[in-house]
């Protein structure tokens, strides 16, 4: 896999909105937390302008545009998601991968974005980054401080390690893995199924998380996961946060042991990644060794 460049003060970055248009003030607050880690922000040129009015195929093109600039631009150093919704999965047939070969850089996104960052992972050998996004999750009213520290790998390139300090994780099945990471949205995941863009989880620590959806839905893409062989030759899976109405939550909990606690392979929950407060960036393809005694996941730099 190919690893983007780590960040520096000054570096120029792009923030782009490849699957739904975002709250324009969100956004600039989002973007005032960038230039306070001394980062230089362009906002792509068609991240305001994507009217649900327009024409889809104009739009889709619009977000293509975005994406192909900010990676062909020699000056943009890394490129950040504006937030989730909806699209992505149209526009991955439309990326030319080779010129994103040729231009390896940090793409940084979560939700909806999870669709292009397997795409770009398998059809132009580049780690992307899970993580959280300018407009959702850096705004003002949802940041934390601990969220906003968690960009600082992408300056420093150190390993992270995840473990009782970072999250009380619980182990729903014991073992030891290692492998690349993959995953993200359990939705976007089950929509790549046969598709040029589904998961490559074999050999892999795969990570899952969720928002919004009932426990019976959960359980249906979790089956429809198992039943495509995602999880045959799965080396680990490190569960996000899987939100849920309240009164959801013990029919969840059900789901998720039901379907793992017999797994022949380790599995913890509790991972603060996703639709969370905090919400920790992750590396996705470089090597992992996930643990469950004591529960730990460890990830390489995901820059040089």
């Amino acid at each position: 896999m190919i690893k983007p460049s780590p960040l520096k003060a000054g570096d120029r970055v792009a923030i782009i909105a490849p699957a739904g248009p975002p709250d324009k003030e969100h956004l600039i607050q989002g973007k005032r937390i960038l230039e306070k880690m001394g980062l230089e922000v362009v906002i792509g040129r068609h991240v305001f302008d994507m009217d649900m009015e327009e024409d889809l195929a104009a739009l889709d093109q619009k977000r293509l545009d975005d994406l192909h600039e900010a990676f062909c631009n020699p000056d943009i150093r890394g490129i950040f998601c504006a937030n989730g919704g909806f699209g992505s999965a149209k526009i991955a047939p439309m990326i030319d991968y080779e010129k994103i070969q040729r231009n390896p850089k940090i793409f940084w996104g979560y939700s909806d974005i999870t669709y292009l960052l397997n795409a770009i992972q398998k059809n132009s050998d580049l780690v992307t980054f899970h993580g959280p996004m300018v407009a959702s999750d850096l705004n003002d009213e949802h940041r934390t401080s601990e969220t906003e520290s968690l960009f600082s790998h992408l300056f420093t390139g150190e390993c992270i390690t995840y473990d009782a300090h970072t999250s009380p994780l619980n182990t729903l099945a014991h073992g030891t893995g290692a492998g690349q990471v993959v995953g993200g949205n359990l939705t976007l995941l089950t929509n790549g199924v046969g598709t040029p863009y589904q998961v490559d989880a074999n050999g892999a620590i795969l990570l899952i998380e969720e928002v919004a959806e009932p426990a019976f839905r959960v359980d249906l893409m979790l089956t429809h996961l198992k039943q495509a062989g995602v999880f045959d030759e799965v080396q680990g899976v490190v569960l996000g946060h899987v939100q849920v109405e309240p009164d959801e939550y013990a029919r969840l909990r059900k789901v998720l042991q039901h379907f793992f606690s017999h797994a022949s392979f380790p599995v913890v929950e509790h991972f603060p990644f996703g639709h969370s407060q905090p919400n920790y960036g992750v590396p996705l393809g470089v090597n992992a060794k996930l643990t469950t005694s004591p529960p730990q996941l460890v990830i390489d730099s995901g820059v040089m």
